[in-house]
């Protein structure tokens, strides 16, 4: 029995090594995890688990996976000269900001200073399609935050060589963004110079000779839509007058859905050299937002009920303190009033849309009597406000885009008949 019972403790005993060695080798493995913790990428961005750290008694390497990512420059890699929060990826450098870091404190001036903006010549651009978009167009980055590393791999590389790559808390970009739900990128951009953007060659091959004058719009929702009816319409460029709100504000941007880098966008520009953006023999057609009383001038032209639509253009003017009733009503541009679907694109056409609250200005309606043009009156049912400034736009340049597309087949029916 004796020796029975010594023959089995002999062929246990190597049992018992084996556990106790798997048992220390995996509480090794746990402490390597916890001294530092390293996360390993597949080329396809996807996480595989974590990478162990090389055997001292084996002398072997990392697995074999991470020789395969070093060889394509895709995964993530770490060097231990680098600190926890410094990231290098396809050659890129990734910082991770702390609490108090001054870029941070630089975005949100960027956010709500118009005048910072304009005298730094910088703007702030959120979610991973309005960036893609302004990279692609050529506009120049200076800095990005981001909150999950996989936001910026969906970002051309080549792109973002030699910008700053900054990681945030994605709280961070919740306080600084507007949006219900983030989108947890955000990058700072050197203004636009709308000659030197590149702008898509679908746009271009469907541009229509049609521009687009904003005057006076105060509203950042408004003018962020008409941008977007203007370059889904097809504008071949759209001015700003002074007065309007900025282009690159961050509620227009959101609204235009990325119309900023669609179509030529000319901001701040003086009434004085409004002419000098538009084509030769330009006509400038106003959109009539006087409702009734409009209609009223269509039928009788002598009625004064056109002179009390007409004081809206001048009371926000320095004239009419100094002038008296006859010479006032003598003196304003004389324009016919025509409905907006008759045809008004015989030659270069240019539509000037007025804010809600001040309309469009004086110099607006000697500018268009001065070209030729006319009042474009878009009728409503009697006891209906006037339209939206951003729905008058909208229906008026598809109007100009149908009236276009007409004209050219049109021209290609007598050319076959030919």
């Amino acid at each position: 029995m004796a020796t029975l019972a010594k023959g089995m403790w002999c062929s246990l005993r190597p049992l018992l090594r084996v556990v106790q060695t798997r048992d220390l080798d995996s509480r090794r493995w746990v402490r390597a995890l916890r001294r530092s913790p390293v996360r390993v990428l597949s080329p396809s961005g996807q996480v595989e688990g974590r990478k162990r750290a090389p055997d001292k008694q084996s002398g072997k390497a990392a697995p074999q996976a991470s020789s395969q990512g070093q060889r394509q420059k895709q995964p993530l890699e770490t060097s231990p000269s680098q600190t926890p929060h410094t990231w290098e990826e396809a050659g890129l450098r990734y910082d991770k900001a702390f609490p108090g870091d001054r870029r941070l404190s630089s975005v949100m001036t960027i956010v709500k200073s118009r005048p910072f903006r304009e005298k730094q010549g910088k703007i702030l651009l959120e979610g991973r399609r309005l960036i893609a978009d302004a990279l692609k167009a050529g506009a120049v980055p200076k800095m990005f935050f981001f909150s999950r590393l996989e936001y910026l791999k969906e970002l051309p590389v080549d792109k973002l060589k030699g910008v700053s790559l900054i990681k945030v808390k994605f709280e961070d970009i919740k306080d600084w963004s507007d949006l219900v739900t983030p989108q947890g990128i955000m990058g700072i951009f050197a203004k636009p110079d709308p000659i030197k953007i590149t702008y898509p060659e679908t746009q271009l091959h469907h541009s229509l000779p049609l521009v687009l004058i904003c005057d006076n719009l105060r509203d950042p929702g408004n003018l962020g839509t008409i941008l977007r009816s203007a370059a889904g319409a097809g504008c071949s460029k759209v001015l700003l007058t002074k007065g309007c709100v900025d282009v690159w504000e961050p509620k227009v941007l959101r609204a235009g859905m990325g119309a900023h880098f669609q179509v030529p966008i000319v901001n701040n520009v003086e009434w004085e050299t409004v002419p000098n953006h538009l084509p030769p023999d330009t006509r400038v057609y106003v959109a009539d937002n006087c409702g009734l009383y409009a209609q009223v001038q269509m039928s009788s032209k002598t009625s004064d009920r056109d002179w009390a639509c007409d004081r809206r253009f001048l009371k926000f003017h320095k004239y009419e303190e100094d002038l008296d009733t006859k010479t006032r009503k003598d003196w304003l541009p004389k324009l016919e009033v025509q409905s907006y679907d008759l045809d008004w694109t015989e030659a270069p056409a240019a539509v000037v849309i007025g804010g809600e609250t001040h309309g469009v200005s004086l110099e607006s309606l000697q500018l268009a009597e001065s070209t030729g043009g006319k009042r474009l009156l878009i009728p409503v049912v009697p006891g209906v406000d006037s339209l939206n400034s951003a729905m008058a736009a909208s229906i008026l340049l598809f109007e100009g885009k149908r009236q276009l597309r007409i004209k050219v087949e049109d021209l290609s029916r007598d050319r076959s008949y030919h």
